[in-house]
């Protein structure tokens, strides 16, 4: 008998730790649960981490994130209104704001992250179709730059891939919190042409890039005209200030020579005589010469002195 006393009490006292294990659980930090009794919800969701108490064995612990999670699309090609291809790749970032009804509407996280593939993957096929693939491609803070370019001509966008995204965020937010979401934000990952286009937008780049050089080499060799032009002129100005100064130096060294030449004439006229004319023959006389003059000739006169 008090054997089986001692196993009834061992018995009730393992009961009672499962039951008391059974009755608290732990909710981490970025975690919020919600507690069902045969499968129905049972008050409101828990969002405080800490110890929580449930009736062991009837009612369940259902955990959920509370954490941001990132949502990624699959890049798709979206024909967009002016019915040209665009290849996108979309990502998003959600969170659970309503345990009770995302459990209600959606269950699992894996369930949501394929109805956010619906509903935003709809929505941006929605938005692309609406906007012409230059308001996807450009920026909102597009702008044109004038200094590679002076000769651009295109408009920036109305929109803008960033006020698209938004757009996009705009829908799709009124949708998500019916199944307890919130959706914080929409952003275009990656945004390109698809191949035929991109091919065609290469070529285009390439002629625009061709007649941005054709221009500036044009420009470069009308500076280049201007420079030589102004650069002859100012030689041509120097050299005729040259010539000038090079004309009044030589006047004034002809008249100081001529005044020299007149005083020493005015000293001795028949020395002065003699020397001139020697100078004349050795400009008159060369090698191998001949020569004929009178008796009387003034060239000839220091010659027959000479003779004699």
């Amino acid at each position: 008998m008090k054997q089986i006393v001692q196993f009834f009490i061992i018995g009730l006292v393992l009961l009672s730790m499962i039951v008391v294990y059974d009755g608290f659980f732990i909710l981490k930090e970025g975690q919020q649960a919600m507690i069902t009794q045969f499968g129905a919800p049972v008050g409101l969701p828990k969002t405080e981490a800490g110890f929580k108490l449930k009736l062991p064995f009837v009612q369940k612990v259902n955990y959920f994130d509370k954490k941001v999670q990132i949502w990624d699309g699959d890049p798709n090609q979206i024909p967009t209104n002016d019915k040209t291809y665009v290849f996108l790749d979309v990502t998003a970032r959600w969170r659970i704001v309503d345990a009770l009804q995302f459990m209600q509407a959606v269950k699992t996280e894996a369930r949501a992250q394929s109805l956010l593939d619906d509903i935003i993957d709809g929505t941006v096929r929605d938005m692309v179709n609406k906007n012409d693939i230059m308001e996807i491609i450009r920026s909102s803070d597009w702008s044109l730059d004038t200094m590679t370019n002076p000769r651009q001509t295109e408009e920036p966008p109305l929109v803008g891939r960033d006020g698209i995204s938004n757009q996009v965020l705009e829908a799709a937010a009124l949708i998500t919190p019916q199944f307890g979401i919130e959706l914080l934000d929409v952003m275009f990952k990656r945004v390109n042409y698809i191949e035929s286009v991109r091919l065609k937008v290469y070529d285009r780049m390439i002629s625009e890039r061709k007649r941005i050089a054709a221009e500036r080499r044009s420009t470069g060799e009308g500076k280049k005209a201007e420079i030589l032009g102004k650069v002859e002129r100012e030689l041509r100005v120097i050299l005729s200030e040259a010539n000038r100064e090079a004309s009044g130096i030589k006047g004034k060294a002809d008249a100081s020579a001529t005044k020299i030449y007149g005083d020493s004439y005015g000293q001795d006229a028949e020395f002065f005589s003699f020397y001139k004319t020697l100078q004349s023959y050795s400009s008159v006389i060369g090698e191998n010469t001949s020569m004929i003059l009178s008796a009387d000739s003034d060239l000839f006169k220091y010659l027959q002195k000479v003779d004699n």
